[in-house]
């Protein structure tokens, strides 16, 4: 099944919600990075989180999570814009732990809890929004719940989860958004807490096959829910040849002409898909020409 992201209100526009599976986004993120099992869960989670973060801009609007708890696995990056693109990487990316006490992926101590979770938003304008947090868990479902509700200052619930095969690859994964809006009624904050801490956790809804729209089912209660838009997800990188070589012309004939008498060629590496772009020295020079 492919992966996408449905947008709803619930709760006669009271709660605003999202809900995303993103087996194939992280598989795809598991296989150019080559993770194991517990850094592809916090690798997983923040990607997961990212799409619906991202599905909350417009247009042409993007952002950038970084993550560094001082954990092993280093700094989690992710890059997600408002039409379903995500890409991510980690530091670490071969970095897994024994089970928790919880029988669970060992998210925490790989991320680590002493460091930031920051986003940066780029909404087209002049300065970037930048919003910032310490971490509160280092299991990445509360970071970004407490993101939302410090920085931006919406009372939020966020669920992400990723189940690991054991050949390492990525068995389910997705997660979901709930926000409060203004005005809401305290019944329904009321209803809305009982269910949240009586669901099954969102692992085990997408362990159980559960889609975007079921998941929402579960969390605000069937009926309760009205769905807007549904959104394609997808892991997509920005990077290209062409951009590489736009990259490499505007540091001028010198610059190339040093790479060719110095190495004969050149290289570029993409940390976001691990792509590596090989140029010549006839490419080299077929790029001074144009100049």
């Amino acid at each position: 099944m492919e992966d996408y992201l449905v947008k709803a209100l619930a709760y006669n526009g009271q709660v605003r919600a999202y809900a995303v599976s993103t087996t194939e986004t992280v598989g795809e993120a598991q296989r150019r990075h080559y993770t194991w099992p517990t850094a592809s869960a916090a690798l997983g989670r923040s990607m997961t989180a990212g799409v619906m973060l991202g599905a909350m801009l417009k247009g042409e609007e993007k952002l950038t999570i970084k993550i560094e708890g001082g954990g092993p696995l280093g700094v989690i990056l992710v890059d997600a814009n408002a039409n379903g693109e995500v890409r991510g990487y980690v530091a670490n990316p071969q970095t897994h732990f024994d089970l928790n006490e919880h029988g669970k992926l060992d998210v925490r101590r790989a991320v680590g809890t002493d460091g930031m979770l920051s986003i940066v938003k780029d909404i087209g304008l002049r300065d970037y929004f930048t919003g910032q947090v310490p971490l509160v868990s280092g299991e990445l479902g509360e970071d970004f719940t407490y993101y939302l509700v410090t920085s931006e200052q919406v009372p939020s619930s966020v669920g992400v989860g990723v189940l690991v095969n054991p050949d390492n690859t990525i068995l389910a994964a997705g997660g979901f958004i709930i926000q409060l809006m203004p005005g809401v009624e305290d019944e329904t904050i009321t209803a809305i807490e009982e269910r949240l801490r009586t669901i099954t956790p969102i692992s085990k809804m997408i362990q159980q096959g559960l889609t975007p729209e079921q998941i929402l089912d579960e969390v605000l209660g069937e009926g309760n829910v009205r769905l807007l838009e549904k959104l394609p997800v997808q892991f997509k990188c920005q990077c290209s040849r062409e951009r590489i070589s736009n990259t490499l012309v505007s540091l001028g004939k010198d610059e190339i002409q040093d790479m060719i008498d110095t190495d004969g060629q050149a290289e570029a590496h993409c940390h976001f898909c691990n792509e590596t772009y090989h140029f010549t020295k006839e490419d080299l020079e077929s790029l001074i020409k144009e100049l």
